[in-house]
């Protein structure tokens, strides 16, 4: 029983660095936007939180306030970039985001371990880290449901508030015809430019706080691993979950599940990479049955990854 409880109390864990890069991918690839730069945004998102932990300190909970801010801003500088080059300047979208993912990866690996080096960081990471836990030793109920930091209740809050956002609010209606045909939502009054550079700013910071779960919560401070991945597996997610955030809840958790199998299975080292190749497997098998067999609501936003032309309309 203490290793099922600790097996899915793990998957919760690193899914739910899944989950804040797909809640985040799916509110920007809603405006039509396919987004690839998230896993550079991740990490930078990561970068900017620890640098908010070595700023404050060992002040209280303010520090995990003051590191959730500072991640979502770098965060969502990246996504501002990809927005004026891909919107603005209407760049291709699939290159600019894996530029987006170039830079913000070659950045924080410069930096990241010169802000983990520092003092300030070393002296406020251990007290960031302690405040995440919450109850535990409550019997497997709490090991399951309670012991986990802060930013995982917050993943799935967002993620409810991003799917009740998008299928209930006027708002979430008009980014979703944004993404489905811009120039119909224009002809019909809506904003397209400022839906698309919001979708993909605010987008990108929610997904900019896996990075900082990862590296503050997941790693306990550590820059042992790098991100990127975490980032790709994420995109991954919003296909498997046919952009809906609210089945990313349980997405991401199957996700976990399956990336940290290779840990609770007899395997040879070898073979754990492979292992960890699932999820994509996985994605891939629904990407197809759902092409093949799904209906229009599991299939993307009709007008994703193409820039929009007014002239053309």
């Amino acid at each position: 029983m203490g290793s099922v409880i600790s097996f899915l109390s793990g998957a919760v864990r690193i899914g739910t660095v899944f989950l804040f890069g797909s809640t985040g991918e799916t509110l920007t690839e809603k405006s039509g936007h396919l987004n690839l730069g998230i896993p550079g945004i991740m990490c930078f998102g990561a970068l900017g939180g620890c640098i908010g932990v070595s700023m404050v300190g060992s002040v209280t909970f303010l520090t995990v306030i003051v590191a959730m801010l500072c991640s979502f801003i770098f965060a969502g500088f990246l996504g501002a970039i990809y927005s004026l080059l891909t919107v603005s300047f209407r760049a291709n979208q699939n290159v600019t985001g894996l530029t987006i993912t170039t830079f913000g990866v070659g950045l924080t690996n410069f930096f990241g371990p010169r802000v983990n080096d520092s003092a300030f960081f070393a002296a406020s990471r251990d007290h960031f880290t302690h405040l995440f836990g919450f109850y535990k030793d409550l019997g497997w109920f709490g090991d399951l449901f309670l012991s986990y930091g802060v930013l995982v209740y917050v993943a799935i809050i967002i993620a409810v508030l991003v799917s009740l956002f998008l299928s209930k609010s006027k708002t979430g209606l008009h980014l979703r015809a944004v993404g489905e045909s811009p120039a119909t939502a224009d002809a019909a009054g809506i904003n397209v430019t400022a839906y698309r550079y919001l979708s993909t700013v605010i987008g990108s910071g929610i997904a900019g706080l896996g990075g900082l779960f990862y590296i503050m919560d997941y790693l306990g401070g550590s820059w042992e691993y790098t991100i990127d991945a975490m980032g790709w597996l994420s995109i991954a997610l919003v296909i498997f979950t046919v952009w809906r955030p609210n089945l990313g809840i349980l997405g991401s958790i199957l996700f976990g599940a399956l990336y940290i199998l290779a840990y609770y299975i007899p395997v040879p080292t070898t073979y754990i990479n492979l292992l960890k190749m699932i999820p994509y497997l996985v994605t891939i098998i629904v990407l197809v049955l759902t092409s093949i067999f799904g209906s229009k609501n599991v299939q993307p936003p009709a007008a994703l990854g193409l820039n929009y032309f007014r002239e053309d309309r």
